[in-house]
Formats: C-alpha cells, structure tokens, sequence
C-alpha cells in the first residue's frame, strides 16, 4: 500500500494533506522519513505522524449510537448536527453510513457501519427485521388500536396496508410498537391514521438487538463479533 493511503485510511487526512504531512517530514516510517508519498508500506512497518503511531484497521466497522433528538442521519447537512459528528475518536467517519434513519427528533437505537452489504441485509423489505418503538401520544390510544395495527392499516397516500404490527399498551399515551417494515416516517403515520398524534418517539430495540440501558443519549460503543453475526442471521 503507498504511504499516503496509509495515512488517509489511519487518520482523518486526505491523500493531499497526507502527501503535504510527508513532504513537512511529519511522518516517519521506521524511524526515518521517507523520500517519497508514493513508498510501499505494509502493517509491518512502524509509521508515525506527529510521533503517534498509525494502526490499520482491517475490516469493516460496526457501532450502537444512542441516538440523541437534534441530530441527523445524513454525511452533510448545513443546517444540523450530524449523528457522525457523535463519534468522537473514529477516524474516516465520511465512510460510514447509518443502516436506515432515524427522523431528527427520534431517539434511539442507530447501527452505524461502512459495510454495505451487512446493513442491505439489515434494510431489505424481504427480511421482516422488527424494531421496536416506545411511542408517547398526544391524546388517548382507541380502544380498538392493537387490533387495527394487528390487521394492519392503510397509511395516506398509500394504497397497500402495513404489514401485521404488535402493540403493547402500557398507559393510553403511552406504547410500544414492533413493526416489521421501514416505510417512510412509518410509526408517525400509523398512529395519525388512527387518529393520534406521536409527541415522542424512542427506538428501543432492532432485531436481537436492544438498546443499552446504560449507553447515554450521544454514547456508542462497537458491535461485538457475536452481534454482527446475530443480527445478520436474523
């Protein structure tokens, strides 16, 4: 591998400005600084920038971000925060992406990851993933709620229904719902086509995977090996 992809795939420098860190002799390889950006290194050499060592991270990458309200699942945004902005300490955050989105006043669970095949798997309609939501309502759910949503509903402007969806009450304003789809803004619509309103919305839970109670609004963690697989087995 050159050098100066060496340094843009360890750091958050571009192949330009890693060209212009070797050339200010801010790297070195091995203890020396090398002649040219264009030198052949491996993970077997040691190389520095600003005397810190550089790592290459083989494979993909996978994190839980408790997502926090304000935020949004885009890589650009002039007006926004941006969930990656998050994800202090990781390097190249413009290769990542997140696997579907979150509205920016939904809270929650967000998988993050630069593997596209894993989080297409995790997307796809064909795969039924359930997520579960805690909802909090503007007025008393309808009696009548959990078998509507259990029959599934027409949304506007939507000719087919929802697929089946289950609806646990825990007071009249406020519920989880497990859906197994990802139509757009799909749990607010559901509960306005019952006539309601979602004053708050907090994904509690994807697949295998439940949101940890520990993890604070803003915090993430990596996936561990055995979540990546379970969720991709699911």
């Amino acid at each position: 591998m050159r050098l100066d992809k060496f340094i843009a795939d360890t750091t958050d420098l571009t192949r330009s400005l890693a060209v212009k860190a070797i050339k200010s002799g801010r790297v070195l390889v091995n203890g020396e600084k090398p002649r040219t950006a264009a030198l052949q290194v491996s993970a077997a050499d040691r190389i520095t920038l600003d005397d810190e060592s550089l790592t290459l991270h083989e494979g993909c990458r996978y994190f839980l971000l408790h997502k926090p309200a304000g935020h949004v699942c885009a890589n650009r945004d002039s007006l926004h925060p941006l969930v990656f902005d998050l994800l202090t300490g990781v390097i190249n955050r413009q290769n990542l992406h997140t696997v579907g989105r979150l509205d920016i006043d939904t809270t929650g669970l967000l998988l993050i990851t630069d593997d596209g095949q894993w989080s297409h798997h995790l997307t796809s309609p064909r795969r039924h993933q359930p997520k579960t939501y805690r909802v909090w309502l503007a007025e008393p759910l309808r009696a009548d709620a959990e078998q509507k949503l259990a029959d599934g509903i027409l949304l506007e402007d939507d000719p087919k229904p929802t697929l089946p969806a289950e609806l646990q009450r825990i007071s009249d304003q406020e519920v989880l719902l497990t859906i197994h789809e990802g139509r757009y803004h799909q749990v607010k619509r559901m509960f306005a086509a019952l006539g309601n309103l979602v004053e708050k919305l907090h994904r509690e839970r994807m697949g295998c995977l439940t949101l940890d109670a520990g993890l604070a609004p803003g915090q993430f963690r990596p996936l561990t090996d055995s979540e990546v697989a379970a969720l991709a087995a699911g």
